[in-house]
């Protein structure tokens, strides 16, 4: 593996108002960003202020979030679980159906194939730990000035998580983002980044027909397949502009 170390995961316990909510396999970096984006993306709280302490129990592995307002157990837990798909056993609270209640995107940025493709360049040179190990999956926001963050876990979700938590932390706003991730658009990525309010999101790999589906009805801009001097916008919202030769017409993918 020409040097690389392995990429590493632990098993960390997220406990909410005293309640423990699930054991999950994560990288053991910016937790406090992670617990945000996925309480978050899991409907817990609506904005940053309703996180009132976020304590990391280093030893014991466990992150403990006590909230402004009251966490109704019963409700959450009875509701149905989607596991997802891929990178480990990943699970979210909110169906498809959920999904399409969620607010439509109506933000009319607009950027150059060309230029997401420099973004994910710039991504790929700048994630540490998928340097280090060739194991890790990353997410990165682009913000309206240019500047990039990225955060990096062994899950495509997890990735995500933190990466939206980072963005309500900052109280950024989301229709003047880009979100790039490395991992595969699927219906609960795409919902994580619906839920946030994204008007773009890219890959640089496919991205499902459910996610695309899902995007179109939406109004999110989905770009697949960023590599090199090629791109596959999945959707068509107005937001990307199409400066490339290699652009391949991604609207009927069956990916």
């Amino acid at each position: 593996m020409n040097g690389k170390g392995c990429p590493e995961e632990y098993p960390i316990t997220l406990i909410v108002n005293g309640n423990e909510i699930a054991v999950f396999q994560l990288t053991n970096q910016d937790l406090e960003d992670w617990v945000y984006g996925y309480l978050y993306s899991e409907g817990l709280i609506e904005s940053a202020d309703d996180i009132e302490e976020v304590q990391i129990n280093e030893e014991t592995l466990t992150l403990y979030a006590s909230l402004n307002n009251e966490f109704a157990e019963e409700a959450f837990f009875t509701k149905k679980k989607h596991y997802t798909a891929g990178c480990g056993r990943g699970v979210t609270f909110f169906s498809m159906t959920d999904v399409k209640k969620f607010e439509k995107v109506h933000s009319s940025v607009t950027y150059h194939l060309s230029y997401l493709l420099k973004k994910q360049s710039e991504f790929a040179r700048n994630s540490p730990l998928y340097l280090q190990t060739g194991g890790m999956h990353g997410a990165c926001l682009i913000e309206a000035d240019g500047k990039i963050t990225i955060r990096e876990d062994i899950g495509r979700h997890n990735a995500v998580d933190k990466m939206i938590g980072h963005a309500l932390r900052k109280r950024l706003n989301p229709e003047e983002l880009i979100l790039l991730t490395t991992g595969r658009i699927s219906y609960e990525m795409l919902s994580k980044a619906a839920r946030f309010g994204f008007a773009i999101i890219g890959s640089r790999t496919a991205a499902t027909k459910q996610a695309v589906q899902l995007a179109k009805f939406l109004n999110i801009e989905v770009v697949g397949y960023l590599r090199g001097k090629m791109a596959i916008p999945y959707t068509s919202c107005g937001r990307i502009i199409k400066d490339l030769r290699e652009v391949t017409d991604g609207g009927s993918s069956n990916f």
